[in-house]
């Protein structure tokens, strides 16, 4: 035996030779460990991934700057928990191998990696955690960026960010107010500047929706018709809201059951204010520029179905009793408008509270079908909303379910037939497409038909049927019949002409139009909520929106010490959102929303409302100094602005330095006192001046 082979091997501790010990040159983990961790400290010091611009700061070898340029991208992980998870490489090295693929064939390649760190996840990972968000979000990022390094990723970390960064989200501010300030012209096909609009109605050129001259209305008004065109606009909207988690949620935030995904709350909905985009405006637009796409057909009738144009007719239905109240419904098939028996009003519909009488008809007394066993309509309508609810739009929308509704003791009166219908409320019409209600017609709809049948409703064919059908809706075609009054006549005509005949006459009447429909919806893109980017709007005492001047961009996320949304019991439907931006009289909450007009008065509280990556929370502490002008204030305070009309501010501080408190001052009728205290955790080189205690 060898002087080699006999020399004396290390034991473990089960008296196992320990490999290390008797072959220290062997690639061993800890040898992997400590290559792959010089290596990376080379690739850091010698920049081996950064891609160099043609000057500037990041300006670089001018051989590599002139080679062909790759731009790759990752999508940003969300920095909500500890770590990386497996799924975060499955995708990270699959883009690093051909980032790398394009170096070693001479290209230059931009491959960075951001952290997508606004929103719901982070801000749920923070009230669980106990900490800040921003600090359990940092910390997080700071976590991923060393699991990224040690997974040996070729990435330029020079051009890394993250989205809480205010100098990224000050762009996206810039973005939502280029947005904000802009409708969509259908002459030009595209966005135009909202002053062009308001110098339109100004001259005349345009009529506002009343018919009154743009010089009579009020500036609240003007702003109304103004937010009815705008491509960003706040309005009330129907909402997935959980109450468990405090806050409002997306559609792909809720489960198939109509429960939240993190934490598995029930999920409601509610009517709430809320910001959207009018992606509606550009429908038709969408459709067109498919056409140009290089994309294969099966996604592009996708697309094409998402978008879901549908010509038709609105048609206006009166309810009795009611002289200004007009039920309007949009169909693809006004020719059937004659076989309308009944109507039904999605329960989140505005017009239900204006139309329910105190009692129930005397039709409707003993049907308990009709009433769900309740005394009064008022009672038999809130039962049902609560039931409908809990459901999610897929639930609702199911077809051969059983379908559920109540009778609202209204009746609607059908314009070509001059009978009263029932008006019910039921779960399988939705808010959010047509206008919330349908007529009707059992005779040609399969839903319609089971709801008439489980309801006792009468059922009118307004389309032969082929010969030996045994079926109960027909939805196919035909000619017209039961379709006359004294007036018009449909029987014996085809669809297309049928359509056209009755469009035409309900014209006539004023009593409908044709009109073009989408599936697609407006964006709904806001969330009440802390952790997400402001939006920079700011709102007059009259509760008028204004966007921010760009100079004071970026408006930042304030600093409270109670970042938690207010939370509620999981099955309590009936709640509002209360956010951490929102202040209470008692001084509970931070209160860094309120507004004091040119008047010297204070306006109302703005709620925060928080978004997705571009979108954030709609909070903004200013004072109007000029006409033109607007100065902003960023506070932390625990007060309220003064109420309209009690007491006049005097004087409004400007930044301290960060150890000087500042105040706003008012003059009550006991004199000159500080009625908010502002923070004091503030860059010193902010300016000074502020005004003391009086």
């Amino acid at each position: 035996m060898s002087e080699k082979n006999s020399s004396p091997v290390a034991s473990g501790t089960d008296g196992a030779p320990s490999a290390e010990a008797a072959a220290p040159h062997r690639y061993t983990a800890a040898m992997a460990a400590d290559i792959e961790a010089r290596w990376q400290d080379f690739w850091d010091a010698d920049g081996t991934y950064e891609a160099p611009n043609p000057s500037g700061d990041l300006a670089g070898d001018a051989d590599v700057v002139a080679r062909p340029k790759k731009f790759i991208m990752d999508m940003f992980p969300y920095p909500s928990g500890a770590g990386l998870h497996v799924g975060h490489p499955l995708g990270y090295i699959a883009t690093d191998v051909y980032a790398r693929y394009q170096r070693m064939t001479g290209h230059n390649v931009l491959h960075t990696l951001g952290f997508d760190a606004f929103g719901l996840p982070a801000e749920q990972y923070a009230v669980q955690t106990g900490t800040h968000p921003r600090v359990s979000t940092e910390a997080n990022i700071e976590n991923m960026k060393a699991q990224l390094r040690r997974l040996g990723l070729g990435h330029d970390k020079r051009r890394s960010f993250a989205t809480i960064d205010p100098d990224y989200y000050k762009w996206t501010q810039w973005i939502f107010l280029r947005i904000f300030n802009s409708w969509y012209d259908e002459a030009a096909g595209k966005a135009r500047p909202i002053e062009d609009l308001a110098a339109q109605f100004e001259s005349g050129e345009r009529a506002t929706p009343s018919g009154r001259p743009w010089g009579e209305l009020s500036a609240v008004e003007r702003a109304d018709v103004l937010s009815g065109h705008r491509l960003a606009y706040a309005s009330d909207s129907p909402v997935n809201w959980c109450p468990g988690l405090g806050t409002v949620l997306a559609n792909e935030e809720v489960t198939a059951e109509g429960r939240s995904e993190r934490g598995n709350f029930p999920v409601f909905k509610a009517n709430l204010r809320q910001w959207n985009m009018r992606i509606t405006a550009y429908a038709d637009r969408l459709l067109d520029d498919l056409d140009a796409l290089d994309w294969p057909e099966a996604i592009k009738l996708q697309q094409r179905n998402w978008i879901g144009r549908s010509e038709g007719a609105r048609i206006d239905f009166p309810v009795d009793g009611h002289d200004d109240a007009r039920v309007t419904v949009f169909t693809t098939r006004p020719d059937t408008v004659f076989g309308a028996t009944y109507m039904v009003l999605a329960p989140e519909h505005d017009l239900i509270d204006s139309v329910l009488p105190a009692e129930w008809p005397e039709d409707a007394r003993g049907r308990d079908t009709w009433t769900g066993g309740a005394a009064t309509p008022a009672e038999a309508v809130a039962e049902y909303r609560k039931q409908a609810q809990t459901k999610s739009d897929v639930e609702r929308q199911t077809e051969h379910k059983d379908k559920t509704g109540v009778f609202t003791g209204a009746y609607a009166v059908n314009p070509v037939t001059g009978a009263r219908i029932p008006v019910f409320v039921a779960d399988y019409v939705l808010m959010g497409y047509g206008t919330g209600a349908i007529m009707a017609v059992p005779g040609q709809d399969e839903r319609d038909w089971e709801f008439a049948e489980a309801f006792g409703l009468p059922i009118v064919r307004t389309v032969r049927p082929p010969e030996g059908w045994e079926g109960e809706a027909f939805t196919g075609q035909g000619p017209a019949i039961n379709s006359s009054n004294d007036e018009i006549s449909l029987d014996g005509l085809e669809v297309a002409e049928a359509k056209a005949k009755i469009t035409e006459w309900l014209v006539a009447k004023g009593v409908g139009e044709a009109t073009v429909n989408f599936r697609l919806r407006d964006w709904l893109f806001s969330r009440q909520r802390y952790w997400g980017e402001p939006f920079p709007i700011v709102y007059d005492e009259d509760g008028v929106a204004h966007a921010l001047p760009e100079s004071m961009l970026p408006l930042e996320l304030p600093e409270v010490d109670d970042y938690s949304p207010r939370t509620f019991a999981p099955d309590d439907a009936d709640t509002q959102p209360e956010t951490p931006c929102r202040a209470t009289r008692s001084g509970s909450r931070s209160s860094w929303t309120w507004a004091t007009g040119s008047s010297g008065t204070a306006a109302r509280p703005t709620p925060c409302r928080t978004g997705p990556v571009r979108a954030g929370t709609s909070c903004a502490t200013w004072t109007r100094t000029t006409p033109t002008g607007w100065s902003t204030r960023r506070s932390s305070g625990t007060g309220w602005a003064p109420a309209r009309g009690s007491r006049t501010a005097v004087s409004t501080c400007t930044w301290a330095a960060p150890s000087t408190p500042c105040c706003t001052c008012c003059t009550p009728a006991s004199g000159p006192r500080c009625c908010t205290t502002w923070g004091t955790s503030r860059p010193a080189s902010r300016s000074t001046g502020c005004t003391t205690r009086a």
